[in-house]
C-alpha cells in the first residue's frame, strides 16, 4: 500500500510480518529461535547455576557488613551501598548481563534481605532472553573484631588521639565538634572523653585513628606526634601488640584574636601589619590588617615554623560606644566577607568621658549609637614581646583601640523571652575529671557565646548542620518587635532532624488506624 505525501511522491508503508511459534502456534514477532517468550522460558532457564540464597554477616554494634575475608563495610538499610555489597557477594553473575537490581521489602527484624535481579543472556540461535529472579540474603549477627574487643573490655583500645588546644576557652572545640558530626569523622571511635583543654578519642584500629588525624589536618592547623607502647609479644610467632597514641596540638590562635606578627613573618607576608586580626581559622589562618584592609593566609606549616601567639584574645574584649562614623575610605572583600575602612569616634563603656578617634574595618555595619567590642590597647597591660618591640619602633605610637565586631547585647536582652527555633547535635562524650576539672558554668557560658557567633556570622555556619527544634514554641507574651535587629538564623538554612524510631512509631499508628 502506498500513500502520497505533501511533495507528491508515493511512499510505500513497510509492515512487520509475524510468524507462528513453533511450540504453541501463537502469532509473534520473528526471532532467531522462532519461539514465543513463554515457550522460550519453559525451554531455557538462564538463572540456572546462579545463587538464589546466600548468608551474610552483620555487626549490630557498628552496623557494618563483612566483606570477606576481613573487611567490614558500613551500610544503611536499603541503601545504594548495601545493594552494591549484596550484588558483589553473588558468584557466577558474570555469566549473564545484569540489567536491573532493586530491594524487595522485608521486615527489618526478619533478618532477611531480598533483592530482585533482572538479567539477560543469549539462548537458542542467538536469541536474547531477559528474566527476573529473587535472591534471599540471610543476615547473621556477628561482632566485628573491634566491637568484640570492646564488649570484652571497654578500655581495650588500640589507638588514641589526644586533641589539645592551650587556650582559656573551648570555642574551637565546639566548632570542631560540629565539623566532626557533619562529616561523620568519629563514627568508628570506641569512646570519646572530654578533658580539660581538649578531647580524647579512642579507636579499636590504628588505621581509624590515622584517618581521623588526616581529617583534622584538613579542617584546622595542627601538628602531631605519634608514640607507641609495647603491650605484649609472642616469641614463637614474632607478633607484637602495640598501643598507639597521637598527640595532636591545635594552633592557639583563634578567630577574633589580636596578633602582633614577628618581624620575619610580617616581612614574609609583604610587610603586613604587624598588628593584625585573625578573622578565620580553617586549614589556613586568615589574617587581616584593620588599618589597610590587606589580608594574608598562613598554612599549618608556615605557622608552626614561627609559632607566634595571640597578644590579646576574645576573653579581653571591651565594650565601646560609637558616637560618630565617617564615610568609608576604601572597601575590600576577603573570603566572601565585606569590609570597609572608616574613621570612627568611640568611648569605652567604663569611661565615656575619654574619646578615641580610630580606624576600623567595620565601617559598613557601624553607625552612630551602636555598640562594638574591641581591644583596649590604650589601657591594656599586654604581656607580649613583639608588641613591646613594635611600640618602641613606631613613631606615632599604637592605636588606642582596635574594634573587632559589632555588639548586639541590647537587642539580645529584648530577645531573652524568645527561644531559638534551631539546635545543634553533640558527640556522645564522657567527662573525665581525673586530668583537670571542667567547670560546667563556664562551659555553658562559652557554648552560649558560640551559638551567638553562629547567628552573627553566616560564613561560620556554612560548614556545619543546624536542625529545626521540634519542641520550639513561640512565646505568646513576647512581642513581634522584641529582639528586632538582633541577628538570627534564617529558616531556609535549617535541616529537619530525622529520627527513624519516630517514623516507625508513626507507621505503626497508621497501620493500627487502617486496621480499625
Amino acid at each position: 500500500m502506498s500513500v502520497m505525501d505533501e511533495s507528491g511522491m508515493f511512499n510505500v508503508q513497510q509492515t512487520i510480518g509475524s510468524v507462528l511459534c513453533c511450540k504453541c502456534g501463537v502469532p509473534m514477532a520473528p526471532n532467531a529461535a522462532n519461539m514465543c517468550v513463554n515457550c522460550l522460558r519453559s525451554e531455557v532457564d538462564i538463572t540456572e547455576g546462579l545463587q538464589k540464597s546466600i548468608q551474610i554477616f552483620y555487626c549490630p554494634e557498628c552496623t557494618c557488613y563483612l566483606q570477606p575475608p576481613k573487611t567490614w563495610i558500613k551500610c544503611q538499610w536499603e541503601s545504594k551501598e548495601l545493594l552494591t555489597f549484596c550484588i558483589k557477594r553473588l558468584k557466577n553473575l558474570n555469566k549473564v548481563k545484569l540489567k536491573n537490581a532493586e530491594f524487595v521489602w522485608t521486615e527489618p527484624h526478619s533478618k532477611r534481605i531480598k533483592v530482585k535481579l533482572t538479567v539477560q543472556a543469549e539462548v537458542l540461535n542467538g536469541a536474547v532472553l531477559e528474566q527476573s529472579y529473587p535472591v534471599e540474603y540471610t543476615v547473621r549477627d556477628n561482632l566485628c573484631e573491634s566491637c568484640s574487643r570492646f564488649q570484652a573490655n571497654p578500655d581495650q583500645w588500640v589507638a588514641s588521639v589526644q586533641l589539645r588546644q592551650h587556650v582559656s576557652h573551648r570555642r574551637t572545640f565546639f566548632y570542631l565538634e560540629q565539623l566532626i558530626l557533619r562529616h561523620d569523622a568519629a563514627s568508628r571511635a570506641i569512646r570519646i572523653q572530654q578533658v580539660d583543654q581538649g578531647i580524647d578519642f579512642f579507636f579499636g584500629n590504628k588505621s581509624h585513628a590515622n584517618s581521623f588525624v588526616e581529617f583534622l589536618r584538613k579542617v584546622v592547623p595542627i601538628e602531631y606526634r605519634q608514640d607507641q607502647q609495647l603491650v605484649s609479644h609472642d616469641v614463637k610467632s614474632s607478633l607484637y601488640n602495640y598501643k598507639y597514641t597521637y598527640s595532636v596540638k591545635i594552633c592557639p590562635v583563634c578567630r577574633e584574636d589580636l596578633v602582633c606578627l614577628p618581624s620575619k613573618v610580617a616581612s614574609g607576608l609583604g610587610n603586613l601589619g604587624p598588628l593584625v586580626i585573625c578573622t578565620k581559622v580553617s586549614d589556613n589562618i586568615t589574617l587581616l590588617d584593620p588599618r589597610t584592609l590587606r589580608c594574608a593566609f598562613l598554612d599549618a606549616r608556615q605557622y608552626w615554623r614561627s609559632g607566634f601567639r595571640s597578644a590579646l584574645t576574645s576573653r579581653q574584649l571591651v565594650k565601646y560606644f560609637v558616637f560618630d562614623v565617617e564615610p568609608p575610605v576604601s572597601e575590600a572583600t576577603v573570603g566572601g566577607q565585606k569590609y570597609a575602612l572608616s574613621y570612627v569616634q568611640i568611648a569605652r563603656e567604663s569611661d565615656i568621658g575619654k574619646m578615641f578617634y580610630v580606624q576600623t574595618h567595620l565601617g559598613h555595619i557601624l553607625k552612630p549609637g551602636d555598640q562594638a567590642l574591641g581591644y583596649d590597647i590604650y589601657g591594656a597591660n599586654v604581656n607580649d614581646n613583639e608588641m613591646e618591640k613594635y611600640r618602641l619602633s613606631v613613631k606615632n605610637g599604637l592605636p588606642e583601640a582596635i574594634l573587632i565586631k559589632k555588639c548586639y547585647e541590647e537587642q539580645r536582652e529584648r530577645k531573652q523571652k524568645k527561644s531559638r527555633n534551631w539546635k545543634l547535635k553533640s558527640l556522645p562524650m564522657e567527662m573525665d575529671d581525673s586530668r583537670g576539672r571542667v567547670d560546667p558554668e563556664k562551659t555553658d557560658k562559652e557554648y552560649e557565646e558560640f551559638l551567638r557567633d553562629l547567628e552573627e556570622n553566616p560564613e561560620l555556619r556554612f560548614n556545619i548542620s543546624l536542625y529545626r527544634d521540634k519542641d520550639y514554641q513561640a512565646s505568646e507574651t513576647a512581642s513581634m518587635t522584641d529582639g528586632e535587629g538582633a541577628p538570627s538564623v534564617p529558616i531556609e538554612e535549617l535541616l529537619a532532624d530525622l529520627d527513624l524510631s519516630e517514623e516507625e512509631e508513626d507507621d505503626d499508628d497508621d497501620e493500627e488506624d487502617m486496621a480499625e
